[in-house]
């Protein structure tokens, strides 16, 4: 009986760890040479040629294979480790620089460091003029604050010493596909039939053009938006049966544009006009898979997504594997309008923002959740995570006929209390709805100052305590939602009168207690009971 294989997760730890290993280790190294610039790059040629010895040596025969941990750790040789004594140098003697600035400590550098050293191996294989270096900012501080590297990770691509924010993705191939933009290539001819063929071994997600001739208005548009759009590869062919290898259904026409990507949805065809703007919100608008699963590296793609309705399925992963192929089919239904989002519920910095939106941040069942970037509107699916139902909710959110979901809790009893305790469900009832004044403290239990203003209004309502036309009432603002409750900081305190609602009027917490009872005498026009009680 065989060994069990080790699994992608258990990889991806070991990698990680190797990586983390390689860049203590290569720091030393570094440090402790004799500060003769070239030898920076005499060192990183030598390890080169031992890579390309190896990889000789495995064509001619030899059984010893990689592990996955083993290629990267050969990738990472080719990155070369910056410090305070070299990296002007290396920056100011070469064309083209990417430089990834890190610290030991960030799980996102961690996550990255791999894909960045892949898509340094597919550089040098495609022959790539950039040398790619990378810079721990907490042993080098002084060094990453001159590139201007203060978060983590950052990316940098330095053309001749000058510096541009590197705006791609975060994969292997989407660093390449950037870089190779940004260096000059950013349209791929493909020839014939057996570079189709190989294309699509290393390209699961691209966007070909099909042209007779390679100008024109159409073809310039072309290769603008391959120049501007920082994620999806841009390949051009003027033959139809070489076209055909990449796109099967491609319409025998002088003039084609099409999306391909790896999965069921796996061709799209383009019908709009041949500009820049249009090929771009295309592509953004279909470049997602059907479900797209959130990740550390992905998040800020899909949050700035121009895809404004968006349904997000929280779940752990073995209940993901089963829900996967029917949420997919649903998907389908609503392609380009509605973008479906997995988020692995047991991932606490991925799923909790979200689920504490809807109060439901220590929930270990499957959640299905939506959101109108539009209108910033929330909304959630209250019944069982079916299929069918989760197709209902997306209708639903398309269509505009769901009720969006505030936070609110249980309604409390408020018998014989001098201050009534609003919720979400009581707000209209209690505040908006009252033919009563109602002077309302709005607070929250992390807020340090609202302590002092929750004693004042216990001395209020104990002094004005009796008169039939006057609520002193609170409501805790981050468990309790109500559309018209916009409040921006607390403690705040809002006022109420019986006969316009629609304009509370909100006091300075900062006043005293005498003056807030002075405003309050004015406002229901009822006289000062000075003796009632000492203010």
């Amino acid at each position: 009986m065989g060994a069990a294989k080790p699994t992608t997760r258990f990889i991806y730890f070991a990698v990680t760890l190797l990586l983390l290993l390689s860049f203590f280790t290569s720091i030393t190294a570094h440090e402790t040479g004799d500060g003769n610039g070239d030898d920076d790059y005499e060192g990183i040629e030598e390890l080169m040629a031992l890579d390309e010895e190896e990889e000789s040596q495995q064509k001619e025969g030899s059984h010893v294979t990689s592990s996955e941990a083993e290629v990267i750790a050969k990738a990472q040789r080719i990155v070369l480790e910056l410090n305070s004594d070299n990296t002007r140098r290396i920056i100011d003697g070469s064309e083209f620089v990417l430089v990834l600035g890190y610290t030991p400590w960030c799980p996102r550098s961690a996550e990255l460091m791999p894909q960045f050293a892949e898509a340094a191996t597919s550089l040098k294989e495609l022959g790539s003029p950039l040398v790619m270096a990378k810079l721990d900012a907490e042993r080098h501080p002084k060094t990453a604050s001159s590139l201007g590297i203060s978060g983590f990770p950052t990316l940098l691509l330095f053309t001749n010493g000058t510096s541009q924010p590197y705006t791609g993705g975060f994969s292997s191939e989407e660093i390449v596909i950037w870089v190779r933009k940004k260096t000059g290539v950013p349209v791929i001819r493909i020839n014939s039939v057996t570079e189709a063929e190989e294309f699509l071994k290393e390209h699961p997600m691209f966007a070909i053009g099909l042209f007779k001739d390679v100008v024109g208005h159409e073809y310039e548009e072309f290769v603008k938006a391959a120049t501007s759009h920082n994620e999806i590869q841009f390949v051009e062919v003027n033959d139809i049966e070489v076209a055909k290898v990449l796109f099967p259904n491609i319409k025998p026409n002088n003039l084609f544009l099409g999306l391909v990507k790896s999965e069921m949805e796996r061709y799209t065809m383009y019908e709009g006009n041949f500009e820049m703007d249009q090929i771009l919100d295309f592509l953004d608008y279909n470049k997602f898979p059907l479900v797209t699963i959130l990740t550390e590296l992905n998040s800020i793609k899909v949050y700035s997504s121009p895809i404004k309705f968006q349904v997000f399925v929280f779940t752990k992963a073995d209940a993901f594997k089963n829900l996967f192929t029917p949420l997919q089919e649903v998907a389908r239904k609503f392609i380009s309008k509605i973008m479906v989002v997995s988020v692995d519920i047991t991932e606490d910095n991925l799923a909790k923002p979200f689920l504490t939106l809807f109060g439901l941040e220590d929930s270990e069942d499957t959640i299905v959740t939506a959101f109108d970037n539009k209108i910033s509107s929330k909304y959630l699916l209250e019944s069982d995570p079916t299929p069918s139902k989760i197709e209902e909710f997306c209708s639903g959110l398309l269509k505009g006929t769901l009720s969006p979901h505030l936070r609110s809790q249980p309604i409390p009893d408020n018998k014989e209390e001098s201050i009534q305790i609003v919720v979400g469900k009581t707000f209209d009832s209690m505040v908006l709805s009252s033919d009563k004044n109602v002077l309302l403290e709005v607070y929250s239990p992390w807020c340090i100052d609202c302590e002092t203003t929750s004693k004042q209004m216990k001395k209020l309502a104990k002094h004005f305590k009796g008169l039939d036309n006057l609520i002193f009432a609170r409501i805790d603002a981050s468990a309790n939602e109500h559309p018209k409750l916009q409040v921006d900081d607390y403690p705040a305190l809002l006022f109420y009168k019986a006969d316009d609602k629609s304009n509370p009027i909100k006091l300075s917490t900062k006043s005293s207690s005498k003056d807030l009872a002075a405003f309050i005498n004015k406002s229901i026009g009822v006289q000062d009971q000075v003796s009632k009680d000492e203010l």
